[in-house]
């Protein structure tokens, strides 16, 4: 069996720094379109950042469709709500924020936990997705799940819930409390996964001694691979005030994290390598250099 493809992108190409800074998009690249198009001549996978903050729209659906070349894709994040994480209920359309509580409904730190409520926010989000999938451009709908949201049954089963909600679209999962990769649960964890053909994201961040961030234990759950990269200064994790750190992976590391891309492609038909440490460049430019590793 020869090795699966590997596919190299980064988890965001709007991020604030990036598109400011002068670090990677050429001089009159100063508009969302003309962003995504250079971003689509280097890379072939991005993720969706902003749909974890608000529900995209199809307009916006239809733009990244129209803005990429063939066989392009798109990782889409949840949205916030689904993923046990607090919304700004503002951003909800009328329709979704009438179904909250009357005290809820303006509101900037909201935790929804309504059945009802749930399941019309997965709909209006997958059906906002519909010109991504029918153009072959939807690749995953990632769940991160909040480093407060440690193993149980309970949680473990809501993956399957998940699975429901995006009733046809592919769902990856990825964790950020160790408890889930402990060497007495993981392989359980695993085994579900496997079951139930969820993707399993393989997460790398910071190590602080404790259960707080999840262990780097690469595994392929089904015939997808995933790694999604944070960066590992513990300092600045801790400290940071954006989800996406400025930490540049040096070239031993990016050597051991593309050893391991290449050994999951082995048993995977397709590995996807994703860099979240967006600030000020340091995800394009470990990309880059990534995708020479893996040729």
């Amino acid at each position: 069996m020869s090795p699966g493809r590997i596919r190299i992108g980064t988890c965001s190409w709007t991020e604030k720094s990036l598109v400011e800074g002068g670090l990677f998009y050429p001089h009159g690249a100063s508009t969302p379109k003309a962003r995504l198009k250079f971003y689509a001549t280097r890379f072939d996978t991005v993720e969706i950042e902003s749909s974890y903050y608000q529900i995209p729209t199809l307009e916006m659906a239809r733009a990244w469709t129209e803005r990429t070349p063939d066989h392009f894709l798109f990782h889409v994040k949840a949205y916030g709500a689904l993923t046990g994480h607090n919304i700004d209920s503002r951003g909800l359309s009328p329709e979704l924020r009438q179904m909250l509580p009357e005290e809820d409904r303006d509101k900037e730190d909201v935790h929804v936990s309504d059945p009802a409520a749930l399941r019309a926010i997965a709909k209006a989000m997958t059906e906002a997705l519909v010109p991504l999938k029918e153009a072959g451009k939807l690749g995953f709908i990632i769940f991160q799940f909040p480093p407060w949201y440690g193993y149980k049954k309970e949680n473990r089963e809501y993956l399957l819930y998940c699975r429901e909600l995006m009733t046809g679209h592919p769902i990856a999962v990825e964790f950020r409390h160790g408890s889930w990769l402990t060497s007495r649960n993981r392989e359980e964890l695993f085994a579900f996964l496997r079951e139930h053909k969820i993707t399993y994201i393989t997460c790398d961040e910071p190590q602080l001694g404790t259960l707080a961030t999840a262990p780097f234990r690469p595994e392929a759950t089904t015939s997808v691979a995933y790694l999604r990269l944070h960066g590992r200064s513990a300092e600045d994790w801790q400290a940071r005030a954006t989800a996406a750190e400025e930490y540049l992976y040096t070239e031993p590391e990016l050597r051991m994290i593309a050893a391991e891309a290449r050994r999951l492609s082995t048993k995977a038909r397709l590995t996807f390598v994703m860099f979240n440490n967006c600030r000020c460049g340091c995800a394009v430019k470990n990309a880059l250099r990534m995708r020479a590793l893996c040729g």
